[in-house]
């Protein structure tokens, strides 16, 4: 029967012609009329198999599917462990983190404020509204997404989100360019937050300065707003960028400013910190660094900090430059006829000079 059938389809997908192409002549029509015939007897063999009785399930098939049953239930019952236990892991996390003393203490001052709010409910005694959308402010590369990411996986752990995902995205993820379309988008992206943190970069883009009538960040910001107070229970909304401008943001819109009063600011990493930054990286790459390749890291993430603007980059500098030395270091390395670990692992004074003129 289902050779049949095969043979039925393939016939009459051999015989399809283009839409249009049937009505040309009354040949034409004899063909609409002959490919109409063998579709409704294809159909027709089709259901008839569909009637036949199915085999049914052996002893040996349901004993299969209790096997899997078991597993998936012991890979539930070994991640709900792995959850009871990834508070003090997550903590542990971020105390590791180069610098941000002030926003760890912030962070942990946060998550007891949750953990005992959540300990009166237990006890049915009262709690007062509040808000746990966040203003991150600070330069690029301080470490405003990393701490995000840890702290979606915290409220995850305590119970205050279902999920804890983090979703990023910046004005271009926010708004269309035709109206109408900002509010779907915009939509969509908090659905897929849900039960985690949203994680706006750069949101003062939403509402330029300008103060333009027409601009469709304006639609965003309306429809953002009221997405977080219909799922107030299961999400968090993170809004990040530099200060000036994230205080403008939050001020152009009297729903922002009652939405969002929590501020964790992200100062600049001293040179003490870049340099940590930047031998953490070595280290976790597996290359070592002379003495004299030390001093001179020391002396350059210095020099930078001392010389910083408005737009230094932080750890961002710090990655560019260990990335800089990667590839100096593979250039060096790639002429030499034979390759030692120490090659392949220390890098000179030479590798960061030629790197830091990049």
């Amino acid at each position: 029967m289902d050779d049949i059938n095969k043979k039925s389809k393939e016939e009459l997908m051999r015989n399809l012609k283009p839409s249009g192409a049937y009505l040309d002549s009354l040949d034409g029509f004899q063909d609409l009329m002959g490919t109409i015939r063998q579709a409704e007897n294809a159909a027709k063999e089709e259901l008839a198999v569909s009637k036949l009785p199915q085999k049914p399930k052996t002893t040996k098939d349901t004993k299969v599917q209790n096997e899997t049953e078991d597993q998936n239930s012991t890979t539930e019952a070994e991640e709900t462990l792995e959850e009871e236990v990834s508070l003090e892991e997550l903590l542990e996390k971020m105390d590791a983190l180069v610098g941000l003393d002030n926003i760890k203490q912030n962070v942990k001052s946060l998550i007891n404020f949750v953990r005992v709010r959540k300990l009166r409910e237990e006890k049915e005694l009262p709690n007062p509204p509040i808000s746990l959308h966040m203003v991150f402010t600070g330069n690029p590369g301080t470490g405003k997404t990393t701490v995000a990411r840890i702290l979606s996986e915290l409220y995850k752990a305590i119970g205050v989100l279902s999920k804890g995902q983090l979703v990023e995205v910046d004005r271009s993820g926010l708004v269309a360019g035709f109206v109408g379309q900002t509010a779907l988008k915009t939509s969509e992206v908090v659905t897929s937050a849900l039960g985690g943190i949203l994680f706006i970069d750069e949101a003062y883009s939403l509402a330029p300065e300008t103060g333009a009538l027409n601009d469709f960040g304006r639609e965003s910001i309306e429809t953002l707003l009221k997405l977080m107070e219909d799922n107030r229970d299961d999400l968090i909304v993170i809004v990040a960028g530099y200060s000036e401008p994230m205080e403008r943001f939050i001020t152009s819109n009297p729903g922002l400013e009652s939405r969002f009063n929590r501020y964790f600011v992200f100062e600049d990493y001293n040179s003490e910190e870049l340099y940590d930054i930047f031998t953490s990286m070595c280290v976790k790459n597996e290359y070592l660094l002379t003495d004299e390749a030390k001093e001179f890291a020391r002396e350059h993430f210095t020099k930078i900090y001392e010389e910083r603007d408005d737009n230094f980059g932080n750890a961002r500098h710090v990655r560019n430059f260990f990335e800089n030395i990667v590839t100096v270091h593979s250039d060096r390395v790639s002429d030499l006829n034979d390759h030692t670990r120490d090659d392949l692992t220390m890098v000179i004074l030479k590798d960061l000079e030629k790197a830091a003129q990049m």
